[in-house]
């Protein structure tokens, strides 16, 4: 198995409608774009790093963070965000680590413990187990799964994640209770209050992984 970093997407494809059908990775949160809180604690655990959309949109241009739209736009959740991003990827890197676009207090370490986790264990695909949920989009994926994932998708029409499980040998990381959930994601406009002051009292932060 290869010590090179995998390949990163970020899913900024939902259509945030508790957020008002506002763009949710353009939020701004302690002065830049939510998305940027997740760029800057993704992008050193990955070789590249794209985003995933539905559709390219200019709002969404990044230094340095092209946007790769779903296969079929409007159809597909983001499975078929993956699939589009796999489909890209799979030329030159084995691994794909995934996370959402609303995510700040992404564990800076995620990808060495999903990495670490799937050694052990074998999986095609890994994800977070935290406080006894499943957490998809916190996951970590080999390429060899893009035939059965296109199948999923262009074929069987499957949109999200869990259903996708049943199909792979799939590895979980569980991941240790803290007192603020990495995993945290700002869905309302409650939740990004909240994140503001949490981001704030994780800045120097490292979160250590799994139990």
């Amino acid at each position: 198995m290869s010590d090179a970093l995998p390949a990163g997407m970020i899913l900024a494809g939902g259509r945030s409608r508790r957020m008002g059908g506002q763009t949710k990775a353009l939020l701004d949160l302690n002065g830049i774009p939510l998305v940027q809180h997740v760029v800057q604690r993704l992008r050193p655990q990955v070789a590249s790093l794209v985003l995933s959309v539905e559709q390219k949109t200019a709002s969404l241009d990044f230094p340095d963070l092209p946007q790769v739209e779903d296969v079929a736009p409007g159809s597909n959740g983001p499975l078929g965000g993956l699939l589009a991003v796999m489909e890209q990827v799979s030329r030159r890197s084995e691994w794909l680590l995934m996370c959402p676009c609303d995510a700040p207090l992404l564990p800076v370490d995620l990808g060495k413990q999903l990495m670490q986790q799937i050694r052990f264990d074998g999986g095609a695909v890994c994800a977070v187990r935290y406080e006894h949920h499943i957490q998809p989009t916190f996951s970590l994926w080999n390429c060899r799964v893009l035939p059965e994932l296109r199948t999923a998708v262009m074929e069987d029409h499957l949109g999200g994640f869990r259903a996708f499980f049943d199909r792979v040998k799939l590895s979980e990381l569980v991941w240790a209770k803290e007192a603020v959930s990495p995993f945290f994601n700002v869905n309302t406009p409650q939740d990004l209050e909240q994140a503001a002051t949490l981001v704030d009292q994780a800045k120097d932060r490292i979160n250590h992984g799994p139990e």
